[in-house]
């Protein structure tokens, strides 16, 4: 057995991890898009995959699933397994990325479509099933909940060599990406019982989020001193999980706000039509919302879908609502893709906006290297300027970051999610974080375990 990388090594996206189980059978775990300074013009597979007999996806953005299409197109035939609500989204994140980055032919769109939904087979969570393998080694695996979004799951594997008259099984589990305890809507991820070998993200592997009441307390007065001016507040969000979790926490403020309060004229504005279909989706699995979210919905309460909640769908909507925020002055939070500004709905908003003095830019999640987002975050503080659609644009609005909104497990959190193993593992692989990161949290799993674990930085 062997562990081979093919993106989310040297950065934060193009997870894509291959399991070796022998010589005639690996795995992989995800096939995501490179993003910001990872980015590729040639997205087709470059490595082998005769030998590939299975994909299983951890969850649905885009960095986990991207290039999906193209192993497809590079002749993947194998079984596609993720969890029940995985299964729903995909098909919507890949119709997505197909028209942004492919092509809007209806007739490509639709046969890529057919073919990822004849490979999909949904998997409840704690459920054990069988991966194609050949050889003398056999391999099962099963999903547990990651709290990172909805459907998000690490996944354990066993892999057990069948000719040996010793009972020979190894455990690998792969983190996918961790959710951050305490966040809205979903629970917070439990470790599993035991791990030989782990794969695991370190996003935030040198950081600590700030805790729930804080974060929220900190939205609220960004939130407030940013509409004092009546202007508007633009919130770059993944179109699933972080929209999801901030409409949340926008209805309780609003709910929890008295009559007279400000909260009650402002106007939330989800302009984005991915992430609306995966409002939806979350809401059609309650049943996967943590007891806080359950308990709001028994007494008659609606947190993603609210009173002042506008939802906007189509492009001359989209251009519509700009057109009324730029001539009117009036309190607005805009949430848009894509969270770190690379294209989508939130870039006309930056580039209309950004200049404006009463505007406030909120970031909720990680910046990768070489995006929009970044550029913003790093040279708005100074009022610098960025380039959008070749226009320079000084940026005059106040820029803030709020780290706590990560679906990301912090260094804590990565900590906690091996500590809590009854069984450790005796090794562990670092991948999906910056160098610092992943250095970072190296330093504290040596610090925190035995000596005898291995402890290594993945590389590609």
């Amino acid at each position: 057995m062997q562990i081979l990388h093919h993106g989310a090594v040297n950065g934060v996206t193009g997870s894509c991890h291959e399991l070796v189980v022998n010589e005639q059978t690996s795995v992989l775990i995800d096939c995501g898009l490179f993003q910001g300074e990872d980015s590729k013009a040639d997205l087709s597979i470059e490595f082998d995959i005769a030998c590939v007999t299975a994909l299983i996806v951890t969850h649905c953005h885009i960095d986990h699933v991207g290039r999906i299409p193209y192993l497809l197109a590079a002749g993947f035939k194998g079984p596609i397994f993720t969890s029940i609500a995985s299964a729903s989204l995909l098909p919507l994140v890949i119709e997505d990325a197909l028209k942004v980055g492919v092509t809007r032919d209806p007739k490509i769109i639709a046969a890529c479509l057919s073919l990822l939904n004849k490979r999909i087979v949904a998997v409840d969570y704690k459920t054990w099933f069988k991966l194609p393998s050949k050889g003398g080694e056999t391999a099962k695996a099963r999903f547990q909940r990651a709290g990172h979004i909805l459907g998000s799951a690490y996944v354990e594997i066993d892999i057990t060599n069948k000719t040996s008259s010793i009972k020979n099984m190894h455990r690998v589990v792969f983190s996918g990406d961790l959710g951050a305890p305490y966040t809205p809507l979903l629970p917070s991820p439990k470790p599993p019982y035991k791990a030989d070998t782990l794969v695991i993200e370190s996003t935030y592997g040198d950081k600590n989020h700030q805790g729930r009441k804080e974060r929220t307390q900190t939205l609220k007065n960004v939130i407030e001193r940013a509409v004092a001016d009546n202007g508007v507040v633009l919130v770059p969000a993944f179109s699933i999980g972080r929209t999801q979790e901030l409409l949340y926490e926008l209805e309780q403020l609003i709910h929890s706000s008295s009559k007279k309060s400000k909260w009650r004229d402002i106007h939330v504005i989800l302009d984005s039509p991915m992430a609306a279909n995966f409002t939806e989706q979350y809401k059609n699995f309650k049943h996967l919302w943590d007891s806080e979210a359950k308990r709001k919905v028994a007494k008659g309460r609606h947190p993603l879908d609210f009173k002042k909640l506008t939802t906007v769908d189509s492009h001359k909507e989209h251009m519509a609502i700009i057109n009324y925020l730029s001539s009117r002055q009036t309190p607005a939070i805009i949430l848009a893709a894509s969270g770190m500004c690379t294209g989508g709905r939130i870039v006309n908003y930056l580039e209309r906006f950004l200049s404006d003095e009463t505007t406030d830019v909120l970031f909720v999640g990680y910046q990768g290297r070489g995006t929009l987002g970044r550029e913003i975050q790093k040279y708005g503080p100074r009022n610098g300027y960025i380039f959008i659609n070749n226009t320079r644009i000084t940026i005059n609005a106040k820029v803030h970051t709020i780290s706590g909104y990560s679906a990301h497990a912090d260094q804590n959190g990565l900590i906690k999610f091996v500590t809590g193993m009854h069984k450790k593992p005796r090794h562990i692989k670092i991948v999906h974080g910056d160098v610092e990161a992943k250095t970072a949290l190296a330093a504290k799993y040596k610090e925190v375990l035995s000596s005898e674990v291995k402890i290594e930085i993945g590389k590609s």
